[in-house]
């Protein structure tokens, strides 16, 4: 398996891509939910970086911090078309709705 950081095949750099030979690539983009550009960026800047580097597949992680964030997420996914895309995955970077490790109980 090979992982390569910031791959460019020549429509710019992407985040991550994956590889079990050349048959098997993916690409992993990672976005910020605040980003101005997500709608665009989910609807066409995956799609080229998957045809520059003959990859079928790609997943888009995206991170957000705020419940408006998770909001706006969810509103572009909808318009999208995206609403439960497998290859879409969501990291919830919340600070206010976790327990602090040093208060946790430990069951």
């Amino acid at each position: 398996m090979s992982v390569t950081r910031e791959a460019n095949d020549g429509r710019g750099p992407v985040d991550f891509k994956m590889s079990l030979g050349s048959a098997d690539q993916t690409l992993v983009e990672f976005k910020l939910a605040r980003n101005t550009q997500l709608k665009r960026n989910l609807s066409h800047q995956v799609a080229i970086y998957e045809a520059a580097s003959d990859a079928d597949k790609s997943i888009k992680v995206i991170v957000y911090f705020h419940d408006s964030e998770l909001a706006r997420v969810r509103r572009i996914l909808d318009e999208l078309g995206l609403t439960g895309d497998p290859d879409i995955v969501l990291i919830d970077a919340r600070s206010d709705n976790k327990p602090s490790a040093s208060r946790a109980a430990v069951h």
